[in-house]
């Protein structure tokens, strides 16, 4: 993966903070926060890729912060592992129902937490290129319909002067052949002069000696 990710590691113990960074800072870049209110904080500033989210902390747990976080739009694709001394089955089922994707009991092995972050962000980085096209090519087909719609405009009959080849547009006023085609398409025009007008014009010249 080329892009550096940003983990935060919430955990009331700077133990267990210094043992996390220690594992994973040489590939990603580490946010740290000791109590649930500043993971909420940071992850409204820095936007982490990943959180690894103590349990049991003093005055907002971990379950309340995994909810505040999913509950909102911006953030709640952020994938969630819980790091708990909550070795119990309630506990791994109240994680993953909350929006958490992962659930590690502690002490952690440290090099199954490589592999679930490792494998948890790559999972994370295809959904978001998976986004990115999608929305590329909504992009891309709204863009379609705007110009088979200036097409549609152009299929029906079109009032044109017998003289000066002005347009009648849609609010009743004449426009200039090329205003109207600029106008209702994507064309370009380059000016140039056909035979039959240059004719005309050396004719005018010829004339004028």
């Amino acid at each position: 993966m080329d892009k550096r990710f940003k983990i935060l590691a919430v955990d009331d113990e700077p133990h267990n903070l210094k043992l996390i960074s220690s594992a994973l800072k040489g590939r990603y870049e580490i946010l740290t926060a000791m109590d649930g209110h500043d993971a909420i904080r940071q992850v409204e500033d820095y936007m982490p890729d990943l959180i690894l989210l103590d349990v049991m902390m003093p005055e907002i747990s971990g379950f309340d912060v995994c909810t505040a976080i999913k509950a909102n739009p911006l953030f709640a694709d952020i994938p969630v592992i819980f790091l708990t001394a909550m070795d119990t089955h309630e506990g791994a089922r109240q994680g993953l129902d909350i929006g958490g994707i992962d659930y590690l009991t502690k002490p952690v092995d440290i090099e199954l937490l490589r592999l679930r972050v490792s494998n948890h962000l790559e999972s994370k980085n295809r959904n978001d290129l998976l986004k990115e096209n999608m929305a590329l090519l909504v992009q891309k087909n709204e863009e379609l319909e705007a110009a088979l719609a200036r097409v549609r405009q152009l299929e029906g009959i079109i009032p044109i002067c017998s003289y000066c080849k002005k347009i009648r547009d849609d609010n009743n006023s004449w426009q200039k052949l090329e205003t109207y085609i600029s106008q209702h398409t994507e064309a370009l025009f380059s000016h140039g002069m056909c035979p039959d007008c240059f004719e005309v014009q050396m004719e005018v010249i010829r004339n004028m000696k």
